[in-house]
């Protein structure tokens, strides 16, 4: 079989992965490599990083025909709530608790938000399914594990790129990330001061919903809980990212029960009470954004195209939406120039409201301002109360912005 679109994807993760299978399906006509540099054969399935999933993001693997490996290593998100703890000065006076937003599956009529899931529960799956389909079609596509892209090169029709010898391809796509504090600055970069703590906590009951995230805002930053597949008639278990200024860390210092501790204290009642603590890994947090997606023939998605905070678990969801628009751009379009316009301009309100909305969070634990938290209680209460609202935020948490 000819091809007529030659399509190299460097970085084989979750996003690159789904890039890919789904550009295979699209385009049957199209080529598709996919670099990375870890060998095929090392072992992902035991990376126990932990990953938040939209329903927009879970009903896309279920298309991808990967879902039912993930989904017994998986947790549904059935709730979210989200409170604040420091005081607010309007709901005092008022005599009032503490803000809270509580977001529900039954009410937005889904049967579930979203899922939680490590890295290896998703990438493994993904992996798999690329080298049944590489060995199915060896003819035009590729799964070139081991291999690392150490340049690409913008040609006049294409991209040329390094990867132990110049090859060319008529489409590059960048899903390569990694972190805040390993990564090269691009256009729009700014670093937040603030490290966040990721670990996982033992619950000793349910409380509130099954299945319920938990986002807490503090003085110190946003701390938030994901529900995680807890063994049968084992103990609810959560995964843990903690937020906290890195110039006066309140954590750092700390050993595991005094941290249990200050956590039991900060968080919501609805999460009962955390009983173990699993030592924790800490990580700058800061933005790092390009300011398109598009480069001539390269195309950035992921982490690639944009690192955000934490606070609103987003990041995953956004990388994969960014895949699902290029390749139903590519579906539509013969001329790639066209596609990648289409793409370009498609992203661009979901890409930057996401952007701002967490740049703003971010931005905000650490201004000095009167009454910031009491505008920012009275902000949490004001979508408790109005369903049309809270069901419109629900929705963009679940499949972007429409």
């Amino acid at each position: 079989m000819s091809t007529t679109l030659s399509l190299a994807v460097v970085g084989a993760g979750p996003v690159g992965l789904a890039l890919a299978l789904q550009a295979a399906r699209a385009r049957p006509d199209a080529a598709v490599s996919v670099f990375d540099m870890r060998p095929a054969d090392q072992d992902v399935a035991g990376d126990p990083r932990t990953l938040a999933l939209s329903l927009g993001s879970v009903q896309e693997l279920e298309r991808l025909g990967v879902w039912p490996a993930i989904a017994p290593r998986a947790a549904a998100i059935r709730a979210v709530h989200v409170s604040q703890q420091q005081p607010a000065l309007a709901f005092s006076l008022l005599g009032r608790a503490e803000p809270e937003l509580l977001l529900t599956s039954e009410e937005c009529g889904v049967e579930q938000l979203g899922a939680v899931a490590s890295y290896g529960a998703i990438v493994a799956p993904l992996q798999a399914a690329w080298l049944a389909a590489a060995e199915r079609e060896p003819h035009r596509l590729s799964a070139r594990f081991g291999s690392t892209v150490a340049a690409c090169k913008a040609l006049d029709d294409g991209v040329e790129l390094d990867a132990g010898i110049a090859e060319r391809f008529d489409l590059a796509v960048v899903a390569e990330g990694g972190v805040f504090s390993g990564q090269a600055r691009k256009a729009l970069a700014h670093d937040y001061g603030q490290t966040a703590w990721v670990g996982q906590v033992t619950l000793d009951r349910a409380a509130g919903i099954p299945g319920t995230a938990y986002e807490r805002f503090t003085a110190q930053g946003p701390a938030a809980l994901l529900p995680l597949p807890a063994p049968v008639d084992g103990p609810a278990r959560a995964a843990l990212v903690w937020c906290v200024d890195a110039s006066d860390d309140p954590v750092r210092d700390l050993d595991d029960a005094q941290r249990l501790a200050v956590l039991n204290h900060a968080f919501h009642p609805r999460v009962g009470r955390l009983t173990a603590l699993s030592p924790l890994k800490a990580f700058a947090l800061g933005l790092n954004a390009e300011r398109t997606l598009v480069d001539q023939r390269t195309v950035r998605i992921g982490n690639a195209a944009q690192t955000l905070h934490p606070v609103a678990g987003q990041g995953l969801n956004l990388g994969l939406r960014d895949a699902h628009a290029l390749v139903d751009a590519l579906r539509r379009e013969a001329d790639v120039g066209r596609a990648l316009a289409r793409v370009e301009w498609q992203r661009a309100p979901d890409r930057w409201a996401l952007i701002a909305a967490t740049d703003f969070l971010a931005r905000s634990f650490t201004w000095q301002l009167p009454g910031l938290s009491s505008a920012r209680g009275l902000g949490l209460a004001a979508l408790q109360a109005l369903a049309p609202a809270r069901r419109a935020l629900a929705r963009q948490m679940m499949f972007g912005w429409r």
